[in-house]
């Protein structure tokens, strides 16, 4: 999407959050709207797919930092009223109702002035400079490259691993419903037997330059709609779009350590561009299960172990489960619950080929039921070690 057709399009409209939104409040309302408005949800409904792709277009630049700055940047150039009609009654409006002359200190009605302008600020340049250095990235004497087919929009999807996939990597397919490149024509949008022609019009750059007075602006072709190529027998699969809404599968590779709320790109895996225009990309947003007996700190994991209070006093050998089996690990005497132990590599596969550590908390289990036996043998114990387990520092 070029940036000229930012000015036309209410991206936080079409969302429906404030222009001071933050990052996650864009992401929430996305999510909430695009499951609103898949096509899944809403098959034969043309009007619900349209608003499905405008949120999918607004979010694709909100939540781009650099591409949010510049769509703030570039509406509040032109929607601040510095174009408004009548800023001087110099020179005769230009496009839109502003009278450029007016706005970068060129000479009413002719051509730019020479020398460095009024104030001295803009030299020789003329209005197309300065337009066509906002819109296309260059200044005078830059050709315009052609627009061309437009690319697909990225797509989002969300997928639920179980703990131990997550943490060892694992293979899944992937069903998605979504635009796709249409298998009667290939993309092009053209008939079988048929193939678009150059747009005449723009002779295939997809814009049009017009020059009035003395500045120069390029927009879309509205004769081929800024592809470059016209469609004169249009597909009947695909009604001349290029791309049809279908099922697909893709064996999805995770990786081992993926984590919860992590997204993965697949680079090209989006929805088909328009007529041939390269593909956007599919963005898997992982969401992991917990797990009844591991959790996870970064590349660690966690598990805690009961022992008996016999155990914790003479110290014990603990066999300890871990992801691919046990490990047996050293319970020092006198141990207290609470201490942490390490079985190191057990835990999370990092990409070096290193692994992360299991921690094991110790959790002294007190009885809750003793025998006349136990119960008098605890009792003696209390008379004979009476500040056994205790911080003398308490006693004090």
């Amino acid at each position: 999407m070029g940036s000229k057709d930012w000015l036309e399009k209410d991206f936080y409209a079409v969302l429906g959050v404030p222009k001071s939104a933050s990052s996650d409040e864009i992401k929430r309302s996305y999510r909430k709207l695009a499951r609103e408005l898949h096509p899944d949800h809403n098959p034969g409904n043309s009007e619900a797919e349209d608003r499905f792709k405008a949120v999918s277009e607004a979010y694709d630049v909100l939540s781009d930092t650099g591409r949010r700055k510049e769509y703030d940047e570039m509406r509040s150039l032109f929607g601040a009223g510095a174009f408004r009609r009548g800023a001087r009654t110099g020179g005769g409006p230009g496009p839109g109702g502003f009278d450029p002359s007016d706005l970068f200190g060129f000479g009413g009605g002719g051509g730019p002035t020479t020398g460095t302008g009024r104030d001295g600020r803009f030299g020789g340049a003329g209005f197309s400079d300065l337009f066509g250095s906002i819109f296309s990235g260059g200044g005078r004497g830059q050709p315009q490259q052609p627009r061309g087919p437009a690319r697909g929009r990225d797509v989002e999807a969300e997928v639920t691993l179980d703990f131990g996939d997550a943490v060892r990597g694992v293979t899944l397919p992937l069903t998605l419903r979504a635009p796709g490149v249409c298998d009667t024509c290939h993309g092009n949008g053209a008939k079988p037997g048929t193939q678009p022609r150059t747009c005449p019009q723009c002779q295939g750059s997809g814009l049009i330059t017009r020059n009035q007075g003395s500045f120069s602006f390029s927009e879309p072709c509205r004769e081929c709609q800024g592809v470059g190529t016209i469609v004169d027998e249009k597909c009947p699969e695909c009604r001349g779009t290029g791309g049809v809404t279908k099922a697909r599968t893709l064996n999805v590779r995770f990786p081992s350590g993926v984590s919860d709320g992590q997204r993965i790109r697949l680079a090209g895996r989006g929805e088909a561009g328009d007529r041939g225009g390269p593909p956007g990309d599919l963005y898997v947003l992982v969401r992991v299960r917990a797990d009844d007996m591991f959790g996870r700190a970064g590349n660690d994991l966690t598990i805690t172990a009961p022992i008996t209070y016999p155990e914790a006093v003479f110290g014990t050998d603990l066999r300890v489960p871990t992801m691919d089996g046990y490990v047996t690990l050293r319970v020092p005497p006198g141990t207290p619950s609470g201490r942490v132990l390490r079985a190191r590599g057990k835990g999370v596969a990092k990409r070096d080929g290193q692994a992360g550590d299991l921690l094991v908390t110790i959790d002294v289990a007190v009885p809750t039921a003793l025998t006349d036996e136990a119960r008098e043998a605890l009792e003696k114990f209390a008379v004979l070690s009476p500040d056994a387990g205790r911080d003398t520092l308490w006693r004090r």
